[in-house]
């Protein structure tokens, strides 16, 4: 296995189109959490003409909804929950700049052609380990929607968290059976 690339947000188109899908990344920046409640939201912010409540160019969204931090901790449990939840609201978020999401499980072919329009990636983080994924965000702050909990977006400060691209900005995929 070849040595992880290292990505920062935001990420530019230049650094998505050089991705291919089963390439290792580890990413230091910002991360936006955002489930099915907050899309629904960020949607509705976009039909009504309202600002997000991030900057979407280049933004990183990871479908994830942490847990409450323990004492000493800047966020509880992360691991990322099932992407295909935000199939319907995905192309729309990539047309305003998002250049990566983060989560598990299959996309749509409906994002799969956002990513080649957009110039944009996704990435699979590992189900099952959101404690140790946690290691590696060193800051959690809340940005918008907080009556949601656990399913607020969170701005996240990471250091070499760790994915794999899943699917590419050119088509290509790492999943099996996919063509």
């Amino acid at each position: 296995m070849s040595e992880a690339i290292r990505l920062s947000t935001p990420l530019t188109a230049e650094a998505a189109t050089s991705l291919q899908a089963g390439d290792a990344v580890l990413i230091s920046g910002h991360l936006y959490t955002a489930r099915d409640a907050a899309h629904k939201r960020l949607r509705d912010l976009l039909d009504a003409g309202e600002p997000l409540p991030f900057d979407p160019e280049g933004a990183l969204i990871y479908y994830c909804g942490p847990t409450p931090a323990p004492p000493g901790r800047p966020i509880g449990s992360a691991g990322p929950t099932t992407s295909s939840r935000m199939d319907g609201y995905a192309p729309l978020l990539h047309a305003y700049g998002v250049r990566a999401t983060l989560g598990k499980g299959p996309r749509s072919a409906a994002v799969r052609a956002a990513l080649q329009e957009h110039s944009a990636v996704y990435l699979v983080a590992v189900g099952g380990v959101g404690a140790l994924l946690a290691e590696r965000i060193v800051a959690a702050e809340l940005v918008a929607f907080e009556d949601l909990g656990t399913e607020a977006i969170r701005r996240l400060t990471v250091e070499d968290f760790p994915a794999i691209v899943t699917y590419d900005s050119h088509g290509g995929s790492a999943f099996a059976g996919d063509d």
